[in-house]
């Protein structure tokens, strides 16, 4: 078993249970109808995303993609734009399709559905795939999904703010990767938890979604299980740059 990131990208490859898996988090087909919805106005970035994704995926020689929750961006019903950008992209893929249902999907298998798409959607809690689990990371993930080896969660965005050395910042997106801790989930779950799992939080493969900046001082995580569900985290750069404990980059 083994998740190593694509360089350069936000995704990686998963060989697990004899078969190749290239996962990504947080695509948010569609995030311009909703920006467009709140005020901001973009131009869609549908054919530059979709683009982006099938590279990785001829780069992984994968043979399934693994979407770890918010493959659509409306909570609700898709907006026209969001069901017109899956269509596009689900005739592209020539690779079969496990989404794990995020906190944006919840209106999203009947568009699904109606595109005969050869995709499987499993709960919001996640699944496992041969020895690697998968979560969203909006709710806590069940107890099989923390069975596996390593588990990979999304939601999260995470991004770092780096400065130069006359003040100057950027954001950029990162990986973090560190040790489940078992206690949080043992308290969730009201019974013992025997695996100690590493855990994968992935950035979001949307440039346009935002983030959690987990370098500054008062940025607070989304997923209910973050910080204190992980230990000895390190954060990590898209070209592989490795940046140490994320709480001191």
């Amino acid at each position: 078993m083994r998740v190593e990131p694509l360089p350069g990208v936000p995704a990686a490859t998963v060989d697990t249970d004899g078969e190749r898996l290239l996962a990504v988090a947080d695509y948010h087909a569609g995030i311009e109808a909703g920006l467009r919805y709140e005020g901001v106005e973009l131009q869609s970035a549908a054919e530059a995303r979709r683009e982006r994704l099938l590279t990785c995926l001829r780069r992984a020689r994968a043979d399934r993609l693994v979407v770890i929750g918010d493959l659509g961006h409306a909570i609700g019903d898709p907006f026209a734009d969001e069901r017109a950008e899956l269509e596009t992209l689900f005739d592209a893929l020539d690779v079969p399709v496990t989404l794990v249902k995020g906190n944006h999907d919840g209106g999203l298998e009947p568009v699904l559905s109606d595109l005969d798409a050869d995709v499987e959607v499993t709960p919001g809690h996640g699944t496992r795939l041969g020895s690697v689990g998968f979560a969203h990371g909006h709710t806590w993930p069940a107890p099989d999904v923390l069975e596996a080896d390593v588990v990979c969660v999304g939601h999260e965005h995470p991004v770092v703010r780096l400065e130069d050395s006359v003040g100057g910042a950027q954001k950029e997106r990162a990986w973090l990767r560190g040790s489940l801790v078992t206690e949080p989930f043992a308290e969730q779950f009201d019974q013992p938890v025997e695996n100690a799992p590493d855990i994968v939080v992935f950035p979001a493969f949307n440039d346009r979604s935002g983030g959690t900046w987990v370098n500054v001082d008062g940025q607070e995580f989304l997923a209910p299980f973050l910080p204190e569900g992980m230990a000895d985290t390190e954060a990590f750069l898209l070209d592989g740059t490795r940046l140490g404990a994320y709480r001191q980059v």
